[in-house]
């Protein structure tokens, strides 16, 4: 049985279920449309169009030299594989674990691009989008689709696409923003119904003695967040904790990149009601979502929630103007000038720039903001210390010295906003691992004059 009959699209005003039928095709002949050389952008997240990625992959021998390019896709990507590169390269915005290997390896690249200028790269044709790949709820009775859990990295490309291909799937949740296609844009329909894949948000490997190190952390950070603060939070560990200990905050709001199942507990309880906002007072603003079937059923049609392009959810500028904003991200590696590595381990890459500067610099020009870096201070084999006297050979510096406002570890917060190098110095030792302070102190009276 057919998306049409399933969802009973038949009751769709006639121009509309015309323009759906008239679209549809098979998997293997819509991406036929793809071509050597051209570059394709996949919707990225929990849903990526995995039946058209495959169908794609398929054709593998048909194709040489075509670019995907998108963030963090969650699940297997046949395309980075071993023997791919000269038919497929892909270039990543953001590195996940699925495609470490690959761009360390020279399967693939990484672009280092704030998120907030990544649909801009398509916008203003620095990137010619040839075909996007999409995964979409079916359309409603005027005709549109919802992007569903990701709006953020491929709304725009979407739009300025020569060729538009969706997977519908009558399984996905309709959201609510800045966030449909009607259906006269797109050129190939191919109708799929999969379960969302689900990105659990606790770490089934962490030690009591990991999870305590975050709950420290959780703690700290939520003393710097005052009632009626509006928060930027992603998925893991210390987003959790610090969401924990807000139970007994008021008023607080959301404007985020992304958010997980960690905030669904605040909002029933009516702690986070967005009511103290001031830019879209009431509302949850995002640009996509990574969890389990718990959050894609709390976005599903939910009035609360708007999702918007990236471009204009990490926009500093926009981001700013919230009151008492709240910017919390996390790091690999901290030096003693304030340094922050989040994107690579030393020359080889790990991650990306994604949102953090984004939502430091937005924070920091926030009336009552506090942008604030988060980390362990040691490695989960508590063998290296995370603050660091200088950053590895090779590391990125994401966020600039000059950016780092608030630092939180186990052992505290540092407070580095308008501190010289050597008061700097003191603030980070202090909340460093014990086993290091001396190593560190010894470095910093040798190189900075403490």
């Amino acid at each position: 049985m057919n998306i049409v009959e399933e969802q009973k699209l038949k009751n769709l005003p006639t121009n509309i279920l015309n323009l759906y039928s008239k679209e549809v095709v098979s998997a293997e002949d819509a991406v036929a449309q793809i071509k050597s050389g051209d570059n394709v952008v996949v919707q990225p997240g929990c849903a990526a169009p995995m039946r058209l990625i495959e169908a794609m992959v398929d054709r593998k021998d048909e194709l040489d030299n075509v670019t995907l390019y998108h963030i963090l896709v969650v699940g297997d990507l046949p395309y980075t594989k071993p023997g791919m590169e000269k038919h497929f390269r892909h270039k990543a915005f953001f590195i996940g674990a699925n495609t470490r290997d690959a761009v360390n390896e020279g399967r693939a690249e990484f672009i280092p691009i704030f998120l907030s200028e990544v649909p801009l790269l398509f916008k203003n044709d620095i990137i010619h989008t040839n075909v996007a790949l999409l995964h979409l709820s079916p359309p409603d009775e005027h005709g549109f689709c919802s992007y569903r859990v990701d709006v953020g990295t491929i709304k725009t490309p979407a739009e300025n696409a020569d060729i538009i291909i969706a997977q519908i799937n009558s399984e996905m949740p309709r959201t609510l923003g800045d966030s449909f296609i009607h259906i006269n844009k797109i050129d190939y329909i191919v109708e799929h119904n999969a379960p969302i894949k689900e990105l659990p948000q606790i770490d089934p490997n962490a030690s009591k003695e990991l999870l305590q190190i975050y709950d420290n952390i959780g703690m700290y950070i939520s003393e710097l967040i005052e009632d009626g603060s509006t928060l930027q939070m992603g998925i893991g560990a210390i987003p959790d904790a610090v969401m924990k200990y807000l139970v007994n905050k008021k008023d607080l709001g959301i404007h985020t990149e992304m958010f997980s199942d960690g905030i669904i507990n605040l909002v029933e309880m009516g702690i986070i009601n967005g009511e103290k906002k001031t830019l879209h007072p009431g509302k949850i603003i995002a640009g996509f979502v990574l969890g389990t079937k718990k959050v894609y059923d709390f976005i599903n049609n939910n009035p609360v929630i708007e999702f918007h392009p990236q471009e204009y959810v990490n926009n500093p500028f926009i981001i700013a103007k919230n009151k008492k904003m709240v910017a919390i991200n996390s790091a690999i590696e901290i030096d003693l000038t304030g340094q922050v590595c989040s994107d690579s381990m030393g020359t080889r890459l790990y991650s990306g720039i994604g949102g953090q500067v984004d939502f430091i610099r937005g924070a920091s020009h926030s009336e009552g903001g506090k942008p604030i870096i988060a980390l362990p201070s040691i490695t989960k084999d508590g063998k290296i210390s995370r603050i660091v006297p200088k950053l590895r050979d090779g590391a990125g510096v994401v966020t600039s010295r000059g950016d780092v406002h608030y630092v939180v570890t186990e052992y505290g917060v540092a407070h580095l906003f308008g501190k010289s190098i050597q008061e700097r110095a003191r603030e980070l030792i202090r909340i460093a691992h014990p086993k290091f302070r001396d190593e560190l102190t010894k470095f910093a009276k040798e190189t900075y004059h403490i």
